[in-house]
């Protein structure tokens, strides 16, 4: 297959293996002429409503065959499909619908009462599609079979938008980062070494509004995998698809990795598994090596970014496997630099007067942030030219906000360049702190945030997830952290939550940990 633009993936499959089996969802299944021609009523329909080039169309939805129909639909017009992250609250959501200033909007109605909320503060959409129960709108599947016929398509150049994912939104309002065809196809020479084929089976587990998942099943399905859709991440239910369609590959990020482990496994079968990507969040060395033996197949960490189209870096199944000694390092590693990619890492304290487009590097082992040149780099955001050319200095270097070094071409992550804790003058990174809280048994799950001392100006604070059946004392896990790393690094206090809060793709948010200690301060530095 010869796929140049992302509308390729489903038209040359539609060619090639018109009758196999392109998505699966429960008990139903599209196959890929089945898929091609609703993409077509698709375009078809968000002509007819005013939809053309460089539009955007919205859709809040878990994850379904329509995220697919209308994603392909939008590319035969040189439109944009904004999947909007339906765990948002309402005014998020409509935020995002209207800072992308999305024409159509289409709403699973189980998010109805969302619908309901922001429909009144919607600047742009003139038409709303439900998915389901339409209520007083118009459903999808009516206003698909009211397609008035064949539309000119509009094929895209490769230079152009072909998606717009906004970041999280840890900090201040998401921002739309502008993916172009041109990003995906250039790491999809990359998918063909992690074994995907046209027998594959495919688990599209993780969001499909984030690019770990999106950009996972689309390199599944540019290589003919059919691609088994799970509306969103409950464990229990995932283990089960396993069995049941017998996966092969699949994204998962270490939170869901974390629960798998905790999940019974009677009547489950696991051996069809090859390879499972993980990756979006810090993972811990017991989780890991954890679901190594669990799964018993091919493990691969990939780091990347929003913003670089995802993978950057990939750790491959070959160092997983690698003798005990050697491993032990390795598996804290993120993995080398992708064919085509290249790292810096980069003193963020002297960037004043220097060439953007060549920064000068930090030598092996020494922390600073890492800086992505790729093909697969983002455009820019959305209507925001500043903080573009802050994230693209030189045009062509993105700056990741993730603080790291470099070993013999290896990429070790510290921690997000704004989670640093600064205690006494020494720069402390709270990853190195949670792998040494998780190795003590009553800690079932932790985070670390920097919290403010007159002292030291900051110290780390901890707060721990016991495990069922245990209530360690607040000095016995400052004690065990004293044992693995340098005093300066230890937690100085300890809370006991309930739960650690993540967004959807696992990472830990940590500016609403930090922000009842640094509550009615200027900033959240001391």
């Amino acid at each position: 297959m010869v796929i140049k633009v992302v509308g390729d993936i489903v038209s040359e499959n539609a060619t090639h293996q018109p009758d196999a089996v392109a998505l699966r969802l429960a008990d139903s299944s599209l196959t890929w002429t089945e898929l091609d021609a609703r993409a077509a009523s698709v375009a078809s329909s968000l002509a007819a409503a005013g939809v053309g080039s460089g539009d955007r169309v919205g859709l809040i939805d878990k994850n379904g065959f329509e995220y697919f129909e209308l994603l392909f639909g939008c590319a035969r017009l040189g439109a944009v499909l904004v999947a909007v992250n339906w765990r948002l609250a309402a005014p998020e959501m409509a935020y995002i619908l209207n800072d992308a200033e999305a024409k159509v909007v289409v709403v699973h109605h189980e998010f109805g009462t969302y619908l309901a909320d922001f429909r009144g503060d919607l600047a742009h959409a003139n038409h709303i599609v439900v998915i389901g129960e339409p209520g007083k709108d118009q459903s999808y599947e009516a206003w698909l079979e009211a397609t008035p016929g064949d539309v000119p398509t509009v094929r895209p150049d490769p230079d152009d938008v072909a998606f717009q994912l906004y970041t999280s939104g840890t900090t201040g309002n998401p921002k739309g980062a502008l993916l172009s065809h041109n990003a995906l196809i250039a790491l999809l020479d990359v998918a063909t070494s992690w074994g995907m084929e046209y027998d594959s089976v495919n688990l599209g587990a993780m969001p499909l509004f984030h690019i770990g998942g999106s950009g996972w099943t689309l390199f599944g399905m540019a290589m003919g995998a059919e691609t088994v859709l799970l509306r969103e991440a409950d464990p229990g239910v995932l283990l089960q698809f396993i069995n049941d369609h017998r996966i092969t590959h699949a994204f998962l990020v270490p939170a869901v990795l974390q629960f798998l482990q905790l999940m019974p496994l009677e009547g489950i079968d696991l051996s069809s598994m090859k390879l499972i990507a993980y990756g979006a969040s810090p993972i811990t060395e017991e989780v890991l090596i954890g679901s190594m033996e669990m799964f018993d197949c091919d493990f691969m960490q990939v780091y990347g970014l929003t913003e670089t189209t995802g993978a950057v870096t990939m750790l491959p199944p070959d160092d997983h496997r690698a003798e005990p000694e050697k491993r032990a390092k390795l598996l804290r590693a993120a993995g080398k630099a992708m064919p085509g990619i290249e790292l810096r890492i980069v003193n963020t304290d002297i960037l004043d007067g220097i060439d953007m487009s060549n920064p000068p590097a930090l030598p092996d082992g020494e922390v600073g942030e890492i800086w992505i040149k790729s093909p697969a780099n983002m455009v820019g955001y959305w209507k925001l030219p500043d903080p573009s050319r802050e994230a693209l200095p030189g045009g062509n270097w993105f700056r990741s906000g993730d603080a790291g070094y470099l070993d013999d071409g290896y990429l070790f992550l510290h921690d997000r360049v704004k989670d640093m804790i600064i205690s006494g003058g020494e720069n402390v990174y709270p990853a190195e702190i949670e792998n040494a809280l998780m190795k003590h048994e009553c800690v079932a799950d932790c985070a670390v945030i920097g919290v403010p001392s007159d002292r030291w100006g900051e110290t780390p604070k901890a707060m721990v997830v016991c495990a069922p059946g245990t209530s360690p004392e607040e000095n016995e896990i400052i004690e065990h952290c004293r044992t693995l790393l340098a005093r300066f690094k230890c937690p100085s206090s300890v809370d006991f939550v309930d739960a650690i809060p993540r967004n959807p793709t696992g990472k830990v948010l940590k500016k609403d940990l930090r922000a009842p200690f640094w509550e009615g301060r200027d900033r959240a530095v001391n």
